[in-house]
């Protein structure tokens, strides 16, 4: 699907990856903004944050609206090739790093170890529960596809 601006909506979401713990529970090779543990929109707020950049400014230099911006980062739909090379370089991160949180990008925040992991427990819930919703939108944006043109043809 696409909206308005071209940009293509999100449509295939792998589900959320249970971790590999050691004995005390904690993760093995914590990867904060691998696949399993981010998407697409938090990769790219965090590249954008560390750049220092507002979202305002940063839909300016890309010369889109921001509320297209905000729709990324949110990952309620996905830039187009020529929007995400632009992306890449202004946040100095790879196109690779953007997608699937592999390759040169921004160094995680923080110590995570530091977290409770009650709070770990509760936002791996959270980002489950938002890959979930997202895939239902996307459902439910399919079917409301197939009932219009059901609907156009009779």
């Amino acid at each position: 699907m696409q909206d308005n601006e071209g940009q293509n909506t999100t449509t295939d979401l792998n589900a959320l990856l249970p971790e590999e713990a050691d004995i005390t529970g904690q993760p093995q090779d914590f990867d904060w903004y691998g696949p399993d543990m981010a998407t697409f929109g938090d990769r790219l707020a965090a590249a954008r944050e560390q750049a220092s950049m507002e979202q305002k400014e940063l839909a300016r230099r890309l010369g889109v609206k921001l509320k297209t911006l905000q729709g990324w980062e949110y990952d309620l739909s996905e830039p187009r090739a020529n929007k995400l090379r632009m992306l890449s370089g202004l946040l100095n991160v790879s196109i690779r790093w953007l997608l699937t949180g592999e390759g040169d990008g921004v160094s995680e925040p923080g110590d995570h170890h530091d977290i409770d992991p009650d709070v770990e427990e509760v936002l791996a819930d959270i980002r489950a529960l938002k890959l979930q919703m997202t895939s239902s939108i996307d459902r439910l944006g399919r079917l409301e596809k197939q009932l219009r043109l059901k609907l156009k043809g009779s």
